[in-house]
């Protein structure tokens, strides 16, 4: 699965890569009443975190109308920009596979046109940042290792002798 997250380009001098290790399921309804919702984390927060959308679908009592959905974020730039990601009518395309289209918060999804409602559905996927450095293995992990490599090798069985 493609990633921001780009292992090769780290820089040199970092010696803790970011490891995976946890996603959760991920969804949100756009509606006449809810137009928008904010993917966001805390500041706080050192983990990098990243939401891949799976799908677009509009759900029960959705109009034969066209529904846009699109993305509110920031470009390289910092400056805000709306982009559609996803136009659902009811009579001809009532959901949309997005294949894991990635995005860093904070993102908002709003609901520019038409009144839903309209399901996002996603993995929220968060890296931790974990030393991976020779001072990080207990004792314990050294010890096994040890003990792995005193092991003698194994032995054929000893035939029996018929008597």
């Amino acid at each position: 699965m493609a990633s921001f997250l780009d292992l090769d380009s780290m820089d040199e001098g970092e010696a803790t890569p970011p490891i995976c290790t946890s996603r959760f399921v991920f969804g949100c309804e756009l509606n006449s009443s809810a137009r928008s919702y904010t993917f966001k984390v805390s500041e706080e927060d050192d983990s990098d975190h990243f939401l891949a959308l799976n799908m677009a679908c509009l759900s029960e009592g959705a109009k034969d109308e066209c529904n846009i959905v699109e993305v509110v974020g920031r470009d390289y730039q910092n400056k805000e920009v709306a982009v559609p990601v996803a136009n659902l009518k009811l009579s001809c395309q009532p959901w949309l596979c997005l294949d894991n289209f990635e995005f860093q918060p904070p993102v908002t999804f709003r609901l520019r046109s038409g009144s839903g409602p309209v399901h996002l559905s996603g993995q929220h996927q968060i890296f931790h940042r974990k030393d991976l450095s020779d001072d990080d293995f207990s004792d314990d992990e050294e010890e096994s290792i040890d003990q792995e490599e005193e092991l003698s090798p194994i032995k054929p069985a000893k035939k029996k002798q018929k008597s």
